[in-house]
């Protein structure tokens, strides 16, 4: 019976040890696993504690979903579309139009149903920005006419030469507002 005792407390030993033999070693692979060095240089990256410190720091750094807000703009920033000419010379060729919704972070403005005389015919215009840059592929236009008769409206896609038209005049008109501003800066 003693020798059964014996056992039982040796395996009871044999698995405590086991087990922290196995516990140390997930730890020792854990702590390597999380490195502060950073491989490219071999330097020990300090980690500040404060977490509201670290998220502040990284906002500066990398913008961050609110990082620029409440921030002063120096003098040769630009605040929003104010520097972007197509969108500028969209909205000025196009004023005469309803707008609808504008997202400048989305680059698409949609401009409502509009009719000049005919109650029945009205045209929609979106404008997709594909670019910054003044270039006929920048700035993709797509228009619909809707015609109503007897209460009865059909909705068609117009064709492409009335969007290359409306394309083109955003285009002379961003390249406009390009040179005034060149003459602006030259000042």
């Amino acid at each position: 019976m003693k020798n059964l005792m014996n056992i039982n407390e040796n395996s009871s030993l044999l698995g405590k040890i086991l087990k922290f033999s196995l516990i140390l070693g997930i730890l020792v692979y854990l702590s390597n696993c999380s490195s502060n060095t950073d491989t490219s240089t071999n330097d020990k990256e300090i980690i500040n504690p404060d977490a509201k410190a670290r998220a502040r720091e990284y906002a500066d750094k990398k913008g961050g979903l609110f990082g620029e807000i409440g921030k002063k703009s120096s003098p040769n920033t630009f605040e929003f579309g104010t520097s972007n000419v197509l969108w500028r010379a969209t909205l000025k060729t196009l004023e005469f139009l309803p707008l609808q919704n504008a997202d400048y972070s989305g680059g698409v403005i949609v401009y409502d149903w509009y009719s000049d005389n005919n109650s029945n015919d009205q045209i929609k215009v979106t404008v997709r920005f594909l670019s910054n840059e003044v270039r006929s592929d920048s700035i993709q236009i797509t228009s619909h006419k809707k015609t109503c008769i007897n209460e009865k409206c059909s909705v068609t896609k117009l064709n492409n030469n009335f969007s290359a038209e409306i394309k083109d005049t955003i285009l002379t008109a961003a390249r406009t507002l390009k040179i005034e501003d060149a003459k602006k800066e030259v000042k």
